[in-house]
């Protein structure tokens, strides 16, 4: 009889790859997912579905209940507004209560999916580690904070409770099935020719497959209470975007804007959200971000998870295929 791994979030960006993942293991994946959402991610996919809010520790119980491990994935990744309520919620209280769901009903390992943006970041020469302090806070963004304070809570319970979880912390994400898009927007954004320009700043990115298998490689492998950031390549957005219209066959943007342009851009995108109480294009938080680098390493996962390091030219290829096909994009 095969194992059971409970999915939350499974049919989002990561967790329709994760599913795929598991699947083809051979374990009995289950997916918890919000009522009345669509899975056309997961359409003729051997999955059980479980139905309910992960803010109600009931519903999450119910889902846990008879699964050997869990992989948490469900999050909000919502920048705007840059704090909320509800991104404390989902992230911090949601998080709680499959930590209490997996202790009451004894689940074996709980793989619970962070950011590396909860450890501080680094250049091409001296990139971020599993050992460099949280620092983050600059950028007042809810997402990053209440991500953070999950991490800290799976690390809490490990040391006091005896959960037994691994944390594993992708960067940037690039690949297939990003259905909103997230990621997938910067990409379109140049195959589209809608992107005037780009920041001084750049971050690391990694193939969405390669962490899918890393997180199923940790259901079984990596060190209890430990932290594993799932990356590939440090790019500034100038490499990035390069590449980008290079796989795709179309002009590059070449206009590095000034930092001050991007953060003046950022404070009135945020005075307008602020004032109109409509989604900005860019946030004074995101302008922020965008200013630095975040570079990482993931040796640490290369050699404890058997992470592998994808071309990101084929994470790119991979996605733009996706988004061809599914209507996103036209031929070109």
């Amino acid at each position: 009889m095969s194992e059971t791994v409970l999915v939350t979030g499974g049919d989002g960006f990561l967790g329709a790859n994760l599913v795929r993942e598991l699947c083809r293991r051979g374990y009995t994946v289950r997916v918890f997912s919000e009522p009345g959402r669509t899975t056309a991610t997961l359409g003729g996919m051997p999955v059980e579905f479980r139905s309910g809010d992960i803010r109600r520790p009931q519903d999450v119980k119910s889902a846990v209940e008879g699964s050997d491990y869990i992989i948490h994935a469900a999050a909000s990744t919502s920048i705007w507004p840059s704090r909320s309520r509800l991104l404390e919620e989902i992230n911090v209280g949601g998080t709680r209560n499959v930590i209490d769901a997996a202790l009451s009903c004894g689940v074996r390992r709980l793989v619970h999916i962070g950011t590396a943006n909860s450890f501080g970041s680094g250049t091409r020469g001296e990139p971020g580690s599993e050992q460099r302090p949280y620092s983050g806070t600059r950028y007042r963004l809810g997402y990053i904070e209440t991500k953070r304070e999950a991490h800290r809570l799976v690390f809490d319970a490990v040391e006091r409770r005896g959960l037994r979880a691994v944390v594993v912390a992708p960067t940037f994400m690039i690949g297939p099935y990003d259905t909103k898009p997230g990621s997938g927007q910067l990409i379109l954004a140049v195959v589209d020719r809608k992107l005037p320009g780009f920041a001084r700043g750049g971050r690391n990115y990694v193939y969405v497959k390669d962490v899918a298998s890393a997180a199923a490689n940790a259901l079984k492998k990596g060190r209890i209470g430990e932290s594993y950031i799932l990356g590939n390549e440090n790019l500034t957005y100038r490499e990035f975007f390069s590449l980008v219209a290079a796989v795709a066959c179309v002009a590059a943007p070449r206009v590095q804007f000034p930092k001050f342009v991007v953060l003046l851009t950022g404070f009135f995108g945020s005075l307008y959200g602020a004032v109109t109480g409509r989604r900005p294009t860019v946030t004074l938080p995101v302008a922020r971000i965008s200013v630095d680098t975040h570079f990482y390493s993931a040796e640490k996962a290369v050699r404890e998870l058997d992470l592998p390091q994808t071309p990101i030219e084929t994470a790119i290829e991979d996605a733009l295929a996706w988004f061809r096909d599914n209507g996103y994009i036209g031929n070109r």
